[in-house]
């Protein structure tokens, strides 16, 4: 309903009712030392509308965008092209539902939508089922956690140091009120997972190996040797993808024989907008169905005989036995997962391969360019996909600072999540980025 203030005689009738003389009684209760009383909150004149607009787009030039930036940020959140079609499709009214297509019979075009975006998922991760999307990548990874426990039970998990620091806060939020162990695994010299670390931790009561490729320092993981040891462990391995565009230029996690593949979507069509909103997905073996968190949509056919679609899988214990829920997360991400689905469609197959290759020359390209700049140095020799670490002869803050003066951007500081990489930038590098802005980088840092 439309919300209409009370009248006076609403207020008056409210009042007697509840046998009260006027609304100051019901704050009595209140300490006076709590009370604003008659101080002023020191709130600036009203402006007209004209004024107010004016005023605001000044505050909005204080902001470094990349309309007037060059942006080699990165770390878990991306700054790719996306086509104008996706803000013009997903602004149709008929996206403006609910956001539970419950009733099938009203909601086909969204239950379509899910399921195309399910689809490309599993195209994506070689994995055979995926979910209606989660509400961010750090969210994803932690159910696949408490998934893997639901399956066997166990309650150690192995966890990549290279995983995004942020997701891995995330998980230990989420299961601070169990008793799982998670324990760190590190890095080697490359910046890769000590794989020896993983075999040599591994005990009977190990649930999962948890790993992120490309990682955090942007180092693209090798791991399908580990694959024969879990199983004969029966340990599960749940592989963790920050960077979405990798997948078209990297083999799929389910080729190396992950068993949960999670991570995010944001850079499938979604802008970088102060952290959000993003979409999490989420895919599985099919084995492991009935303990997939979030719900499923599939395709089906009505009683004329024609294809329909509806929610196949949706775990209503999560509605009406909260004991025997298999997640907390009882709607998805459908915006975000339909923007992400006509992200994927408009490139299709080899349109989607060729961004991600462009982002993997103009990485190398910067990567070489600064590997040649005196006093600087590409702190892990490897592989990499679209972002790499370099090493800087000053503290890093102090050079990001620098380049700022410069309008530039230049990568985000490793300090904070890694304290042995404390003069170490992580830079990014997308198909958005000029050579221009790359040799201006490479021109500014070597005048450091």
């Amino acid at each position: 309903m439309r919300y209409i203030p009370h009248t006076e005689q609403d207020i008056r009738l409210m009042l007697a009712e509840i046998g009260v003389q006027n609304i100051d009684t019901l704050f009595e209760s209140i300490p006076d030392s709590l009370k604003l009383g008659d101080t002023l909150l020191g709130l600036p004149e009203s402006l007209s509308e004209s004024d107010l607009t004016g005023y605001l787009k000044q505050l909005q030039k204080k902001n470094a965008t990349a309309e007037n930036h060059s942006i080699f940020l990165g770390a878990g959140a991306y700054h790719h092209f996306s086509p104008v079609l996706i803000d013009h499709l997903i602004s149709r009214g008929e996206f403006a539902t609910s956001y539970t297509p419950y009733q099938p019979e009203v909601s086909q075009g969204t239950l379509q939508a899910i399921y195309e975006f399910q689809t490309m998922i599993c195209l994506l991760t070689g994995m055979e089922i995926a979910n209606a999307s989660m509400y961010d990548g750090a969210s994803a990874l932690a159910e696949a956690v408490v998934m893997s426990n639901r399956v066997n039970r166990r309650k150690e998990f192995l966890v990549s140091r290279g995983v995004h620091p942020e997701y891995r806060k995330v998980t230990e939020t989420y299961t601070r009120g169990s008793d799982f162990n998670l324990k760190e695994i590190p890095f080697d010299e490359k910046g890769k997972t000590d794989i020896s670390a993983i075999t040599n931790s591994l005990t009977e009561n190990t649930s999962a190996v948890v790993l992120q490729s490309p990682n955090f320092l942007g180092t693209v993981e090798e791991y399908a040797s580990l694959k024969e040891k879990l199983t004969e462990n029966g340990t599960l391995l749940i592989v963790v993808v920050a960077e979405a565009l990798s997948f078209g230029v990297l083999q799929a996690p389910g080729a190396h024989g992950a068993d949960i593949v999670v991570g995010e979507g944001q850079s499938l069509g979604l802008p970088v907008s102060y952290g959000g909103p993003y979409v999490g997905f989420f895919a599985t073996r099919e084995k492991f169905l009935r303990q997939m968190p979030g719900r499923l949509a599939g395709e089906t056919v009505d009683q004329n005989g024609k294809r329909a679609y509806v929610l196949t899988l949706s775990t209503r214990e999560q509605h009406i036995r909260r004991e025997r829920a298999t997640s907390n997360i009882c709607t998805n991400q459908g915006l975000c997962a339909l923007a992400a689905a006509i992200f994927m469609s408009t490139l299709g197959k080899q349109g989607f391969r060729e961004m991600a290759v462009l982002n993997l020359r103009k990485s190398n390209y910067l990567k070489n360019r600064l590997a040649h700049v005196p006093n600087f140095k590409i702190r892990f020799a490897t592989d990499t996909f679209n972002e790499f670490v370099l090493e800087c002869p000053r503290p890093a803050e102090e050079v990001l600072h620098g380049l700022k003066q410069d309008g530039i951007i230049g990568g985000y500081d490793l300090k904070s999540y890694y304290p042995d990489l404390k003069n170490c930038l992580l830079i990014c590098v997308t198909e958005l980025n000029t050579r221009e802005e790359m040799d201006r980088l490479a021109e500014k840092l070597e005048a450091i």
